[in-house]
């Protein structure tokens, strides 16, 4: 891979102290097209604008899908990568599905580190800080017509941010719209599946909620997600998540999530949760916990739950009670190179790769 370095860095715009999500982004980005069949002219450069035409088909026909990882560093500098390989596997799993070329290991693994290797310093060296990694994958040139694009174009950027939500969340179970329906792409990170959440969020945001809880969409009576995160339950003392379906994504978050709570000999099951059993829950006091999770959040814990109007709010339990923190530090830990790493996720960024 080429490499082409920036001449003067934009690192000292930035106060590490006070960074929100995606305000600012590194020195350096991935570039690489696909054409005739084959992968080529991929290099790292300068972080910059991209022409494109009127006619690029990411515009008109949506074939688009990303990715979201992150790079942590620990008390001595050093950099690691969170799971890479489950991305590297998962936006493959997504280009198959919108009939895309799949992605070579060596330009998305050995790339990513080697531009991480170069943007090291933009990597923030506070816990819970982190250098979020956006790889992403569009169309570009093809005739104008309802059919897959003839070419392609992958591009890594990264962003230093804090945690994305910082408070507990007010989820309002979603009635009426759906994120995804099954036998279509609510499995996949294709960038449509986002857009289509924009408006049933914003009417929650409006009614004083901050994110929704969405519901299948045949009968909108069992559990998916929670906004952009896969979501828990802690009832009793079972922690359930909703069971792999083509309408979920599959979180690598959430099953770092279950294989910690596994360790921490905490029950896990993965099942097709009914809207109808977390209200009877809820109604009961059984419903102890519910958390999101997911690589950009990691954990956040849910302060209340809407549905039909009617809002049932969880106990104001201290910090130290909380499966969700435990598990939130636990997790950071691993990624900050604080504790052993059992499951071997971690992956350090070599200097000079």
């Amino acid at each position: 891979m080429k490499i082409e370095k920036i001449l003067h860095s934009r690192i000292k715009e930035v106060d590490f102290n006070n960074i929100s999500f995606g305000n600012y982004y590194s020195d350096h980005m991935i570039c690489s097209e696909f054409k005739n069949g084959k992968w080529k002219n991929s290099v790292i450069k300068p972080f910059s604008d991209i022409m494109l035409s009127p006619v690029t088909l990411v515009f008109h026909y949506g074939q688009s899908v990303f990715e979201g990882m992150k790079a942590y560093k620990d008390k001595k500098g050093e950099v690691f990568l969170f799971r890479p390989e489950e991305n590297f596997k998962r936006i493959n799993r997504s280009a198959i599905r919108l009939e895309m070329p799949q992605i070579p290991k060596n330009i998305f693994l050995n790339g990513i580190k080697k531009l991480i290797d170069i943007d090291r310093d933009w990597v923030p060296n506070n816990y819970g800080k982190s250098l979020y990694i956006r790889p992403f994958l569009i169309a570009t040139r093809g005739i104008l017509s309802a059919k897959p694009a003839e070419e392609y174009m992958f591009i890594v950027i990264s962003t230093p941010v804090d945690s994305y939500y910082k408070k507990p969340l007010k989820i309002k179970i979603e009635e009426k719209y759906s994120r995804s329906a099954p036998g279509g792409i609510g499995f996949t990170k294709a960038s449509g599946n986002y857009a289509s959440s924009f408006y049933p969020t914003k009417i929650a945001n409006k009614e004083g909620f901050d994110q929704v809880l969405w519901t299948d969409s045949n009968t909108h009576t069992k559990i998916e997600e929670s906004g952009t995160m896969n979501v828990f339950f802690l009832i009793k003392d079972k922690l359930i998540t909703p069971k792999e379906s083509d309408s979920i994504l599959s979180g690598i978050t959430c099953d770092s999530i279950i294989s910690l709570s596994k360790k921490e000999n905490v029950t896990v099951e993965k099942k097709n949760i009914k809207v109808s059993e977390i209200i009877e829950s809820l109604k009961k006091g059984e419903l102890k916990e519910a958390f999101g999770c997911g690589t950009a959040v990691v954990i956040n814990f849910f302060e209340s739950i809407s549905y039909k109007n009617t809002i049932f709010s969880f106990p104001n339990l201290p910090e130290v009670e909380r499966l969700s923190i435990r598990l939130r530090k636990k997790l950071l830990d691993i990624q900050h190179n604080l504790s052993y790493d059992p499951f071997g996720w971690r992956v350090k960024i070599e200097r000079g790769f």
